[in-house]
C-alpha cells in the first residue's frame, strides 16, 4: 500500500512564517507544508519570503534539520491583463525550495483568453520544475470541475498542466463524483481537505468567507470526504487546509496543526 503525503495547507499555518511552518508541520506529523509568498488579492495577508534572503536560508535550513518538504505555492490569478512574467519571482522561489507545484485561480471571464494565459502560464513555470495546479472554485470563471478539464484541454493539454480539487469547493460547485473520476491521473498532483456546509445556493460573500475564515473540520459537515476521497487516487497527495478565525484565536498554531491533520486521516 502507498503511504499517503501530507501537507500543511498556508491557511492552516497561515499566522506563521515559512521556518515556523517547516517546524510545526515536523512536529505534528506532516511531509510537506505549502507556503503562500504571493497575496490573493491586493492588501490580503501572505507569507513575506520573496526578496529576503535571509528568511530563504532560514527555511532551507528549516527543511534540510527537518525533512519537511514544501509542496506547494499560493497563488497566481490569471485575469483579463494577465502577464505570467509578473510572477517570476514566485517562479525562482519555488526552484530554490524545491516546490512541486503553484496553486492557480481562472478569474478571465473571457474563455479564449483565459486558456491562452493560461498555456503562456505553463510555459513559463515548466523550466522551474513545477505544475499549474488549476483550482476551480463556485465563485471564479473556472467554477467546477468541467470548467477546469475544459480550459485545461482548451490550452492545449500542457506537460505541467494540473487540476486541483478542494473539498470545499466540490462541496459547493456543480460537480459530482463522475466528474472528479473523469479528471486524468496525469492533471491531479494533489487534493485539498476539509468540510463544511454542502450546497450552490451560498453566495459569493458567504463562498468567500467560507473558504477564508471559517472551513470546518473533517466530519463537522456534511461534504461527502468519503466518496470523493474514493473517486480520487489513493496515492494522491493530501493539502490539510483549515482555517477558522475564531477557534484559532484560543489555540496554538502547533495544537491547531495537529488537530487538523488528526481529523482528516480517518477520511483518507
Amino acid at each position: 500500500m502507498s503511504v499517503r503525503a501530507y501537507s500543511m495547507a498556508y491557511l492552516t499555518a497561515h499566522r506563521c512564517s515559512p521556518p515556523e511552518a517547516v517546524r510545526i508541520a515536523a512536529a505534528t506529523g506532516y511531509g510537506f507544508v505549502g507556503l503562500r509568498l504571493w497575496p490573493n488579492a491586493p492588501g490580503t495577508p501572505y507569507q513575506h519570503l520573496l526578496g529576503d534572503a535571509a528568511l530563504m536560508r532560514e527555511t532551507l535550513a528549516a527543511c534540510r534539520d527537518t525533512g519537511v518538504g514544501v509542496f506547494d505555492l499560493e497563488i497566481v490569478r490569471i485575469g483579463e491583463a494577465f502577464d505570467p512574467r509578473l510572477y517570476l519571482p514566485l517562479f525562482e522561489a519555488g526552484a530554490t525550495l524545491g516546490a512541486r507545484a503553484v496553486l492557480v485561480a481562472g478569474d478571465d471571464t473571457d474563455p479564449a483568453r483565459l486558456a491562452t494565459s493560461y498555456a503562456r502560464l505553463c510555459e513559463q513555470m515548466a523550466p522551474f520544475g513545477l505544475t499549474a495546479d488549476l483550482e476551480f472554485m463556485p465563485w471564479t470563471a473556472v467554477p467546477d470541475a468541467r470548467s477546469a478539464l475544459a480550459l485545461v484541454e482548451a490550452a492545449g493539454s500542457p506537460g505541467n498542466a494540473g487540476i486541483l480539487v478542494d473539498a470545499l469547493h466540490f462541496g459547493r460547485s456543480h460537480t459530482t463524483l463522475d466528474d472528479i473520476r473523469a479528471i486524468p491521473r496525469s492533471l491531479l498532483h494533489y487534493a485539498q481537505i476539509c468540510d463544511g456546509e454542502a450546497g450552490t445556493h451560498f453566495s459569493t460573500e458567504q463562498l468567500l468567507h467560507t473558504a477564508r475564515c471559517e472551513r470546518l473540520m473533517p466530519g463537522e459537515g456534511n461534504i461527502d470526504l468519503f466518496g470523493l476521497f474514493a473517486a480520487l487516487p489513493p496515492d494522491l497527495p493530501v493539502s490539510v487546509e483549515m482555517v477558522h478565525l475564531l477557534r484559532e484565536a484560543v489555540t496554538p498554531a502547533q495544537a491547531w496543526a495537529a488537530e487538523c491533520l488528526a481529523a482528516s486521516r480517518p477520511f483518507l
